[in-house]
């Protein structure tokens, strides 16, 4: 009996131990103490009998490394050692030992059962844990039930850890570091050589994925509770980057600046548990190492600071004669495309097609607009633009067929935090009247650096910063149009100016001109109180956010002493116009290149830091911007389409008094018109517009002083570079980029008090004409 019984407990079934004993004849041989034993060795027996199948089928068919290595460990650890303890209680009475074997050679069943009841718990708790694993393991095929994945099994280790049982304390430590350790095993062949799991990558969380932006993407659902977002990243960036410094170089290894790999390996050989902040640290580590290794030949940051330029000059508006040209350029286009449909047959113009923008139209406006800033280059600098020649290669403007925007896959999870935040006000359909984007081509390995979603909040900025732009340069061309704003009618020539019918004339055509300019009275004390407004919110956000922004993450990028404000403002004002000059005189110091240099090499980031870096810059940037504010957005969006409506009245209202002076003194006349009441229905027009337009100002210094009242917005920007990263090196925790604080819109109210031009509407509109004009021409040449 003792030999079937420990037979039984090897994981031989055995019916001496499956019999319940129900039967009164079998009951009568033994005692319910020597029953209530059998059944405690007979659930032992089925504990080990079910474990060693489990794991068997567990190690030869479950998709998992991480799972089959665990099942091992179960197999060849843990049921070997109670097959050990097996051996050494049939050794124990083999031996007769005194522990066991009783007077007369008798081994009472309570000692045998006794040595085992350590192991109760253990088996029960691995059973537990064993069916915990196979879920989903030959399955019917119509089963939905998903097998195990590393993740969870790891997680569920771990937390097993807090047990006050030390038996099932030490059990659970030891399957811990088997799966940790076949985890790191994974982790480490992308970390160092950038290549996935060949066989059972089921559930590693590096993916795979054409449409990724850079073939592989984070699945956050298959990392173990210990490593953060932020780790994960870290470790996509590694194995992106090696990817392709490994393509560039071919299949030499050592071509590719990758011979650091062997020393790495120490780095993964971490103690289990694994330290989440320790993990952080080996793979920050590691990032720093390739980052001096590799990505320094790979990505310089010398290339990364042209691209900031770039992205700075022309995303952000920060060469002023660069929208002057587009905006130009692109309002030519479409009087051409109107003029040609005017020309066209009557019985031809029953469609918009002929005036309908197309992708080839828009890229020629931005190809003459390359060619107007190449031409103004030559003619005042000898030097060759580098910034211009890069922007001409990279940047496409283009017909976007929707104006959302929509976070690009294969982006970390920040920058489509911060895409959902921009508002959707369509600012892209302000240039031709259809969305229309401004674009770059991201070419490698800039896109180590710069993600298509990164791109795409450049481009809601440039839009929102452009549509400003244009509404303040399209107002104040309308000063240009000197016959209607300053006309005093000469006399005729002598000897017909002397006479009866000359002096009749001239009073009549100062009269008319009289007449006219009293009509536009109204219209020009608009137009300046919209310049007012629009000039101080533009010097805004372009000095005060977009300027106090870049001076600052550029001079944490190159590591360089950064200027105050006002003298990098005042600098970069006077340059503007002519940025290769104003750049040849700057580095004309002696010296000052090979600082620079110096400088970016004690200040080196590698390219991960950057582009978190340039994210925060982003955020801070679009909400500095006021572009996550729907009630501030929206009604300056109004205001800009009213501001186009009015200075298209005005143009319109200008070519009807052009034909009417025609008609009246030469004799020119239109039979198809009816210039009279085409006059009335524009100056109708005209004065409803001029009350939108005003309006449109009330509503949006409205919302700003909304927003300044409002805690939670103050609380957004004051908060808003402190919900980041986990920061887990001191060291990089010092040098870690945080966005200064700049703006504040509270300074934009004080300067946009139109005092009681908001009050009850005068009949002549000439409450802010005396005053409006001056204040806008004060800074009139700032912008234009």
């Amino acid at each position: 009996m003792l030999h079937e019984i420990l037979l039984s407990l090897s994981g031989h079934p055995s019916p001496l131990l499956r019999n319940d004993y129900s039967d009164p004849a079998a009951s009568s041989l033994l005692s319910p103490p020597e029953r209530q034993l059998l059944d405690t060795a007979a659930h032992l027996s089925e504990l080990h009998c079910n474990l060693k199948g489990a794991t068997s089928r567990i190690r030869s068919s479950h998709p998992s490394a991480i799972c089959r290595a665990v099942a091992s460990a179960v197999s060849s650890v843990h049921l070997g050692a109670f097959q050990r303890k097996i051996l050494e209680v049939e050794d124990s009475i083999l031996r007769k030992d005194a522990a066991l074997v009783g007077a007369y050679n008798i081994v009472p069943l309570t000692a045998v059962v006794s040595q085992f009841s350590d192991w109760t718990r253990r088996l029960k708790w691995l059973w537990d844990l064993i069916e915990f694993v196979g879920v989903g393991v030959d399955q019917d095929s119509d089963s939905t039930q998903v097998p195990c994945q590393a993740a969870k099994l790891i997680n569920r280790l771990r937390n097993e850890l807090q047990t006050g049982y030390a038996d099932v304390y030490e059990t659970a430590q030891c399957l811990v570091g088997v799966a940790e350790t076949a985890w790191l095993k994974q982790v480490a062949a992308w970390v160092l050589y950038g290549r996935r799991p060949t066989v059972s990558s089921y559930d590693f969380f590096i993916r795979e994925d054409e449409e990724e932006e850079h073939g592989y993407s984070v699945d956050y659902d298959l990392l173990p509770s210990f490593v953060s977002p932020q780790t994960a990243e870290s470790m996509l960036f590694i194995g992106v980057s090696i990817n392709r410094a490994r393509s560039r170089a071919g299949a030499d290894t050592g071509a590719s600046g990758l011979g650091h790999l062997a020393s790495q390996h120490q780095e993964l050989a971490l103690p289990s548990p694994l330290n989440g902040v320790a993990f952080s640290r080996a793979i920050t580590s590691i990032r720093y190492t390739l980052s001096r290794t590799t990505l320094q030949k790979l990505l310089p940051l010398v290339r990364v600071v042209e691209l900031l330029r770039v992205l700075r000059e022309f995303f952000l508006i920060g060469r002023g004669e660069f929208a002057i040209a587009l905006t130009q350029q692109a309002d030519e286009r479409i009087r051409g495309r109107w003029r040609r449909a005017d020309n066209l047959a009557y019985e031809k113009r029953d469609t918009l097609g002929t005036v309908t923008v197309k992708e080839g139209e828009v890229a020629a406006v931005l190809a003459r607009t390359w060619a107007f800033l190449g031409s103004m280059q030559n003619e005042h600098v000898d030097d060759e633009d580098e910034a211009l020649e890069q922007a001409r290669d990279l940047l496409r403007l283009h017909v976007s067929k929707t104006t959302e925007i929509t976070a690009a896959k294969g982006s970390d999870r920040a920058s489509p935090k911060i895409l959902h935040a921009v508002v959707s006000t369509p600012f892209c359909n302000l240039l031709f009247s259809v969305p229309v984007k401004l674009t770059m081509q991201i070419q490698s390995p800039l896109d180590l650096f710069l993600t298509h979603s990164d791109l795409q909040i450049y481009t809601a900025i440039n839009s929102y910063l452009l549509s400003i732009r244009r509404a303040h340069l399209r107002l104040t061309d309308l000063w240009k149009i000197t016959s209607l704003r300053r006309n005093h009618p000469p006399p005729p020539k002598a000897p017909f100016g002397n006479t009866k019918a000359g002096i009749a004339k001239t009073k009549l055509l100062r009269e008319r001109w009289s007449l006219r300019s009293s009509i536009m009275r109204s219209t020009w004390s608009t137009s300046s109180a919209a310049i007012f407004f629009l000039g101080e919110t533009e010097a805004y956000l372009q000095v005060e956010v977009v300027e106090g922004l870049w001076s600052h993450f550029h001079s944490w990028v190159t590591g360089t002493h950064q200027p105050s404000r006002g003298e990098y403002s005042r600098c970069e004002t006077s340059h503007s116009v002519f940025p290769a000059k104003a750049n040849k005189t700057s580095n004309s110091t002696p010296g000052s290149s090979s600082n620079t240099e110096d400088a970016q090499e004690k200040h080196h980031h590698d390219p991960q830091t950057l582009s978190t870096a340039h994210r925060q810059y982003l955020s801070a940037l679009v909400r500095r911007l006021l572009l996550t504010q729907h009630a501030f957005c929206t009604p300056l969006h109004e205001l800009l389409i009213q501001i186009d409506h009015l200075v298209a009245l005005v143009h319109r209202l200008h070519g009807v008094w052009t034909s009417l002076d025609l008609e009246a003194d030469e004799g020119v006349v239109d039979a198809f018109s009816n210039l009279d009441a085409e006059e009335r229905d524009v100056r109708s027009q005209l004065r409803g517009v001029e009350r939108r337009v005003k309006f449109g100002i009330e509503n949006v210094v409205a919302a700003l002083r909304a927003l300044s009242l409002d805690s939670a917005f103050a609380a957004e920007m004051e908060g808003e570079d402190d919900k980041d990263e986990d920061v887990v090196d001191e060291n990089e925790a010092a040098t870690r980029y945080r966005p200064r604080r700049v703006g504040g819109i509270d300074r934009l109210l004080m300067k946009l008090d139109f005092g009681g031009w908001f009050g009850p509407a005068d009949g002549d509109g000439a409450g802010l004409g005396a005053q409006a004009p001056a204040q806008v021409h004060a800074r009139g040449d700032e912008f234009a």
